[in-house]
């Protein structure tokens, strides 16, 4: 029987990518393992894998295709023996993955008991099609496990797979109950549901009526601006922000970040402001351990080494690279890391491990002349830290006596749910005094 190669999810806020480039045809033999697509998702370019072997023998989705949503077939592996006839009488999703927006269009609108009659037929159809569950995991699945917990009315997502890596496989599928799948419904559509509830702006059409005989270039929304927006639109909306703010004093640290520089000429290695930053919030973190930490719905994970998460900006967006460990590390270590992260940043060549995770993030604008600025937390981070521009000011010395020094302001975005404000503050006071006695960072 033909099977079903779905669009992956590739990154766990993955819901749509494109289709970039085929790296077979139809009627080529693939093997588990082998690369046969490279999937455009919100962040980067990534090659995709097959997880069945057979020969292809039909490709449903063009290349360069946009909005491609998770799960939908992209094309149909056959096994010895099977020909592209036996795709047609199969049952198999390929009607439905090239059926164009208007036959589904058409399909919404016939009469109710016809609707009725044939919904059942098509959720089970499309059952196999389904290797995520309400969650947002990926499932991993044989393809004859899907069809037969199709036909058992299975929820794939309640049952433990015993195959490799935690794969479900046959047996798992054949001891069952059905009663798994309708335990799950609801969830399922509680959680299809809560979205709904945001209020909504704006349409495009209401906001194009606006500027009628006003001259304008429309921009068409990339997968990583669409995903910049929904998720920072859900960090304001959700998460209850606080900020601290405090001004540092850089003298100290410039001198020796120029005495280390010049030892280290010799193996090329050049520390940046940036490098020392990284490495004082790393350090404070430890220091102040209850603030290393990250939201989790109904829980907070205390988290114990320091990942620290750094904004990287790109044409049309920006990443935010996480460097692990960046406490253990050393200045040029960190300092190696942080420029390759950045390097394949802007090339778009990151894989999701690299820039997901971390439990504190960096954002510095200093370089771009801004003196401060508020950024906005982004979940499940606890905080982030908004770097301003070092500029010359008149200050007064301990000693009473006014003098100039280098000073650079930063802000610290909080989200109350995890840190509060003297645990802030705590934290705060820790970077400041890790970068006005940098000496320290390397005891």
């Amino acid at each position: 029987m033909p099977t079903e190669i779905l669009m992956p999810a590739l990154s766990p806020t993955m819901e749509e990518g494109t289709l970039a480039k085929w790296l077979v045809k139809e009627g080529d033999t693939v093997a588990s393992g082998d690369l046969i697509a490279e999937i455009e998702t919100d962040k980067a370019t990534m090659e995709f894998e097959a997880v069945d072997e057979g020969v292809v023998g039909k490709i449903l989705i063009a290349e360069g295709s946009e909005g491609v949503k998770v799960n939908t077939p992209i094309a149909v592996l056959l096994d010895d023996g099977e020909s592209a006839d036996d795709i047609q009488s199969s049952g198999t999703a390929n009607g439905a993955a090239a059926a164009p927006a208007k036959e589904a269009k058409e399909a919404k609108e016939e009469a109710p008991a016809e609707a009725k009659s044939e919904a059942p037929k098509e959720q089970a159809k499309a059952a196999p099609a389904a290797p995520q569950g309400a969650d947002g995991n990926r499932i991993f699945a044989s393809p004859l496990a899907r069809r037969i917990a199709a036909d058992k009315g299975l929820d794939l997502s309640a049952i433990k797979g015993s195959g490799p890596k935690g794969r479900i496989v046959k047996a798992d599928v054949m001891d069952a109950k059905p009663q798994a799948a309708a335990a799950a419904a609801p969830k399922a559509e509680a959680a299809a549901a809560a979205p709904a509830a945001a209020p909504a702006g704006p349409s495009a059409d209401m906001v194009a009526r606006m500027y009628e005989g006003r001259e304008y270039e429309e921009v068409k929304l990339d997968g990583m601006r669409k995903t910049i927006a929904a998720r920072l639109t859900e960090a304001k909306q959700t998460i209850p922000h606080f900020y601290l703010r405090r001004d540092i004093q850089l003298d100290a640290l410039l001198k020796f970040r120029g005495e280390l520089n010049k030892q280290l000429e010799g193996r090329g290695v050049k520390l940046s402001v940036n490098d020392f930053i990284i490495k004082a919030v790393a350090l404070a973190l430890q220091a102040v351990p209850d603030a290393n930490a990250v939201w989790a719905g109904d829980r907070v994970l205390k988290m114990k080494a320091s990942d620290v998460a750094v904004a990287v900006a790109i044409e049309g967006g920006l990443f935010t690279p996480v460097l692990q460990d960046s406490d253990t590390k050393s200045l040029s270590a960190l300092s190696a890391e942080m420029k390759d992260l950045a390097s394949r940043a802007r090339d778009r060549k990151l894989a999701p491990h690299e820039y997901q995770g971390g439990s504190f993030a960096i954002s510095n604008l200093g370089m771009f002349g801004i003196d401060n600025f508020d950024a906005i937390v982004n979940p499940p981070h606890a905080g982030i830290l908004a770097v301003g521009s070092g500029v010359k000011k008149p200050v007064v010395g301990s000693d009473g006596e006014l003098k100039v020094a280098t000073v650079m302001s930063v802000t610290m975005s909080v989200d109350h749910r995890v840190i509060d404000g003297a645990l802030g503050a705590d934290l705060l006071k820790a970077i400041v005094d890790n970068l006005e006695n940098p000496m320290v960072m390397l005891a």
